[in-house]
């Protein structure tokens, strides 16, 4: 099946702590957080406790986002077994729908509005664990109303929204649907996955999207992210890690460091 970041083969192989360590070499990295792969149905708890199990060995990851498809009715069953190891800190399922097969996920683009999806929603408030919201577009009306609807929930938006048009009208309604998710005090947003739409690691695409997230969120809701090891596929951590800071080059020193620290350290108790 093609995928979102086009052929994958270099990376479709297991990517080890140890690797991902020797990539960010000299980045300043100082902790991580591991998000969801989507190992086969039925094995999100298998994914959790194998991540569990390389932090207990080397300190690495310091948080884990794990899976569960909110959708389930079983599902307050497994998030309570995912709270319970210590790594665990959220949940992502991946809900963006896109009118181009080759982009999308779910099956339906309006996932988050099934009584039965929120219903799951509800058991992460319950245990303190937060969303990893991934949307598109034309879905961000719909997810600034159900961050409204759960305030006592914790939101993080994948990719900076995920902007693939980029063309004026769509960084119009990129822009728009960005406000409106801002609107919601318990929405963040991970400066993540730039590259995806573009294969490649472009300074006049990221510094853009970047500064104008920034702009609209607000850096202390905003979470520096680098979507390795799928960036892998185009540039190197190092590259990676210098024009993201080339990026946010003009802001200020809290700023930055709310970007690249603070912000994580609060969604992610690390």
């Amino acid at each position: 099946m093609p995928r979102i970041f086009g052929p994958y083969e270099a990376i479709r192989r297991d990517y080890p702590i140890d690797e991902f360590r020797a990539d960010i070499d000299g980045c300043d990295v100082v902790k991580s957080v591991y998000v969801q792969t989507n190992w086969p149905a039925g094995q999100s708890l298998d994914e959790a406790q194998w991540v569990q199990s390389v932090s207990d060995a080397t300190g690495w990851p310091h948080a884990n986002v794990a899976h569960a498809n909110l959708a389930d009715p079983d599902c307050g069953v497994l998030i309570e077994r995912l709270a319970q190891l210590k790594a665990t800190r959220g949940i992502r399922q991946q809900i963006h729908w896109h009118q181009n097969p080759q982009y999308r996920f779910a099956p339906h683009p309006e996932v988050m509005n099934d009584p039965n999806w929120r219903r799951g929603l509800k058991y992460l408030a319950e245990h303190g664990l937060l969303f990893e919201i991934q949307l598109f577009t034309s879905q961000m009306r719909h997810g600034a109303a159900l961050a409204r609807t759960f305030p006592d929930v914790v939101f993080v938006l994948e990719h900076a929204g995920m902007l693939e048009d980029m063309s004026g009208t769509g960084w119009k309604l990129w822009r728009d649907g960005m406000q409106a998710l801002a609107a919601e005090p318990n929405m963040n947003v991970k400066l993540s996955g730039l590259g995806t739409f573009v294969h490649g690691c472009r300074a006049d695409v990221m510094g853009p999207i970047i500064k104008e997230t920034v702009d609209i969120f607000g850096a202390d809701r905003c979470v520096y992210g680098s979507n390795f090891p799928i960036e892998k596929l185009w540039t190197d951590y190092r590259t990676l890690y210098r024009t993201f800071r080339e990026a946010i080059d003009h802001l200020g020193e809290d700023d930055q460091r709310a970007i690249l620290h603070d912000t994580a350290t609060r969604l992610y108790r690390i």
